[in-house]
């Protein structure tokens, strides 16, 4: 598997491509994963190729590795491994992906995430179709993700899905907490919506707590912006462990982003932990957390509703469990070991032929 992103960082296809990495070696398959990285590799099975350099790309700041040092290792690797098959994770961000299909000695299969607007894609439109057409299976985690590159590139795609593995979320110990807390995790920036969810907890009683994970280019601001609240506690970025932990001792998880997201993996794994969710009614969630049913969604960008939806979740606690029951049975629909079986179905057929 090559992944663009660097694989020490948080981001949504990181943990996909590591999680679905450890699913198939479980099951007897040999896997390696190429990606950049800003440190020690996470485990064993990861060929670090180098530090990323941050990108901008979808409204945010991606970490890829797009020099030539970064290409000569995918080049080595390639080489020295005869990989069966190659499965590229957003094949046509700079850096790794893109050297695979040049050089393409092996299948390609290929996974899309992004969602929104590309600029890449329409002003490179051409040079990007003739990479695509080098890739022999193609799949794309939501709608928005398939939209998005079949407007632009053009070819057939099969939908599949973002994945949780719930072994790690069934075998947690939930962080204690005293009184209602709201947890957030996810990079500071405009598109998550974290500014809107500080502006909620002015609106909400003193008794409520809000733990924040991650980072990025905004925490210094908001951390200013939320100066002499002592209810509100900067977590860093959090080990997966941790953040499982947080989830499942969180009274409600929330996820207020205003845009740019394709698939709302951070709720399935809130699903999973057995937290009660509040999110943004964007479409990216929507399609995975169904309002009244697994989640509470609010407008993007509503901090009043936001608030007034935590506050009202809170003092209703037979709709709270029921959020909770109805999330837990929603993330089986999304297990990574279901998504293998997809994957591995699609790496036996292009073989076969």
């Amino acid at each position: 598997m090559v992944c663009p992103y660097s694989l020490t960082q948080p981001g949504g296809v990181q943990g996909q491509v590591l999680d679905l990495a450890r699913v198939l070696r479980g099951r007897g398959h040999m896997v390696r994963v190429l990606g950049p990285c800003d440190g020690p590799p996470p485990d064993a099975g990861v060929t670090p190729l180098g530090n990323s350099i941050p990108t901008r790309a979808n409204g945010s700041l991606a970490p890829l590795a797009p020099d030539p040092a970064a290409q000569l290792r995918v080049m080595r690797a390639l080489r020295d491994e005869q990989f069966d098959v190659l499965h590229l994770h957003e094949p046509l961000a700079p850096g790794a992906t893109v050297t695979a299909i040049v050089l393409k000695p092996a299948p390609l299969v290929g996974t899309y995430h992004a969602a929104g607007r590309s600029l890449s894609y329409e002003f490179l439109g051409f040079g990007m179709r003739r990479l695509a057409r080098r890739i022999d299976k193609n799949f794309a985690v939501s709608e928005d993700a398939e939209l998005l590159v079949r407007s632009n590139l053009g070819g057939s795609y099969e939908r599949v899905f973002n994945a949780v593995s719930l072994v790690l979320f069934e075998a947690a110990e939930p962080t204690p907490t005293d009184g209602p807390t709201i947890l957030f995790v996810g990079r500071h920036e405009e598109r998550k919506g974290l500014e809107v969810l500080i502006d909620a907890m002015a609106k909400l009683p003193s008794n409520y707590t809000l733990w924040i994970g991650g980072d990025g280019p905004d925490t210094e601001r908001l951390t200013d912006r939320a100066v002499g609240d002592g209810r509100i506690h900067w977590l860093g970025r959090l080990s997966e462990a941790e953040k499982v932990s947080r989830m499942k001792g969180c009274s409600v998880f929330s996820a207020p982003s205003l845009h740019g997201e394709s698939f709302g993996i951070v709720l399935i794994e809130a699903m999973a932990a057995g937290a009660a969710i509040v999110a943004s009614d964007i479409d990216g969630y929507r399609k995975v957390a169904r309002d009244g049913s697994d989640a509470a969604l609010v407008p993007p960008g509503d901090a009043q509703a936001l608030a007034r939806e935590i506050r009202d979740l809170h003092a209703d606690d037979d709709r709270r469990a029921q959020l909770i029951t109805s999330g837990r049975k929603r993330a089986r629909d999304f297990s990574m070991s279901a998504l293998a079986d997809r994957y591995l179905d699609s790496y036996e057929s292009l073989l076969a032929r």
